[in-house]
């Protein structure tokens, strides 16, 4: 039950970033700016994780911190400011099905990443290290597959059939906008993933470090609004849209959905918390066409097929390595102890 704790937790937190992406959505499609609304979903986490972080972590338990990991602290809430910056700024462009399909390039990235600062180590001789790095490129190949190729219609929505030729010209740009918006944030929670993983390294206490990444973002989301944007009404709450979506980000953004995400880097590493973005395109699909009216088309679905075989590819060799690391673990303190009692002292 324990180790399947990681799973259970990656596939909650799957459903609480579907309905993130589907809340932020709704908000901007409400005229409501990237900055204010962000600003407004974290200073809402930051209210929640405060207790609980000095709550679990106690001053007895708690570790030491360092200039190095304040400075970690600092690149996180960076990184993460600008991933939802990004994210939001996406989803006005394209539907939620499509950049719920796009993210799924994050695994594909942070293999690369992961390799590089010396995570994920690529050892010639294990077919699991192959099974894992061609599941993570099939995984990538069925996401550019949603992203560069529609196909007929499955499930139409009458917004496309409404709309003129001309409006279907810049539906088209406004559509290539928003997946390479998508894809350059994929390529910043990547990076966001690994920092993660790094400063969990230093530093242990997850409740702790969500809140100074939440506080990080709250700063630089109000100074950004204040300066680009411009309108008075950018922190209006009125619209009880606005409201609804900013406590459900506050609540199961930040709050819960890149905490549990946090706790897994933790005890799974980065590479087990990315490959869990394709499970959100099926979700994503039937939330979109049910509540935003999004179409579903022939693309879409074959490939989040091909996505899906390259997840369970990648988690099945991360198994065989998990095996084979407690395999490991458990031999050796037996050869230890075999090792002294087969020693012999000579006076």
């Amino acid at each position: 039950m324990k180790g399947a704790l990681p799973y259970m937790a990656m596939a909650v937190a799957q459903v609480s970033q579907v309905g993130l992406t589907l809340a932020g959505k709704k908000a901007i499609e409400t005229g409501m700016q990237n900055f204010s609304y962000v600003f407004y979903s974290n200073a809402l986490t930051c209210l929640v994780l405060l207790p609980a972080a000095f709550l679990i972590h106690r001053s007895p338990n708690r570790p030491r911190l360092t200039f190095s990991v304040i400075g970690g602290f600092l690149v996180l809430g960076i990184l993460g400011f600008l991933t939802q910056i990004v994210g939001y700024a996406g989803f006005a462009y394209v539907s939620a099905t499509v950049a719920t399909a796009i993210i799924n390039l994050i695994p594909g990235f942070t293999f690369v990443l992961a390799v590089i600062f010396g995570l994920e180590k690529l050892d010639n001789g294990q077919w699991s290290v192959w099974v894992k790095l061609i599941g993570t490129v099939v995984s990538v190949s069925g996401a550019l597959i949603v992203t560069f190729y529609t196909g007929p219609a499955i499930i139409e929505t009458s917004y496309l059939n409404s709309v003129s030729p001309q409006n279907l010209l810049g539906q088209s740009s406004n559509w290539i906008l928003g997946s390479f918006l998508m894809l350059l944030d994929s390529v910043l929670a990547a990076f966001f993933i690994i920092t993660q993983a790094i400063i969990l390294k230093k530093y242990s206490a997850v409740l702790i470090v969500m809140f100074a990444y939440c506080s990080v973002i709250v700063v630089l989301s109000f100074l950004a609004s204040l300066v680009l944007e411009h309108d008075p009404n950018a922190f209006s709450l009125q619209s009880r849209t606005r409201v609804l979506a900013i406590l459900y980000s506050g609540l199961f953004g930040a709050g819960f959905q890149v905490t549990l995400g946090a706790w897994c880097v933790k005890m799974k590493g980065p590479l087990f918390v990315a490959m869990f973005h394709p499970l959100g395109i099926v979700i994503a699909a039937i939330l979109g066409v049910i509540f935003l009216g999004d179409g579903l088309y022939l693309g879409c679905v074959i490939g989040s097929a091909v996505i899906v075989i390259g997840f369970y590819g990648v988690m099945w060799g991360k198994s065989k390595e998990d095996k084979k690391v407690e395999v490991e673990s458990s031999k050796s303190p037996l050869l230890q102890d075999n090792s002294e009692k087969h020693t012999v002292v000579v006076p």
